[in-house]
């Protein structure tokens, strides 16, 4: 029973460091880009947008697109090539900037995924998605 009241003591100290700003940047925000990009989710992967991205699909880059024009274009992309798999095959970070590659099998064909993020305020904005075919 004391071993259960420490537990109930420490919880919420514990807590808290999972609420600063340092835990938010430590997330992997490529958890849940990566998910919704493997099932063809525009609408929720767009939640990850920034106000304004870079976008490029199979070689038509939109370099200011808003989140909605951008959201268009990812789901006219996913309506295309319905996805089957999605992997991340690489991750790097530099302060408040994360870049990964991954390899999206879709529509009977290979893209190389390519998803640089901002941390901005409390959060992770993509600020480019580029989905190129791979050869």
């Amino acid at each position: 029973m004391n071993n259960l009241v420490k537990i109930f003591a420490l919880a919420p100290v514990m807590l808290a460091g999972f609420c600063t700003g340092s835990a938010a940047q430590d997330f992997d925000v490529f958890t849940p880009i990566a998910k919704y990009i493997r099932i063809g989710d525009a609408d929720k992967l767009s939640a990850w947008f920034a106000d304004n991205l870079e976008v490029a699909v199979i070689s038509k880059v939109t370099n200011d697109s808003s989140r909605s024009q951008a959201r268009q274009i990812v789901k006219s992309f996913f309506s295309a090539y319905s996805p089957s798999t999605f992997k991340i095959t690489h991750q790097a970070s530099d302060s408040n900037m994360k870049y990964a590659l991954g390899v999206l099998n879709a529509g009977g064909e290979r893209f190389l995924v390519t998803i640089f993020v901002n941390f901005k305020g409390d959060s992770f904005y993509i600020q480019q998605l580029k989905i190129e075919r791979l050869e």
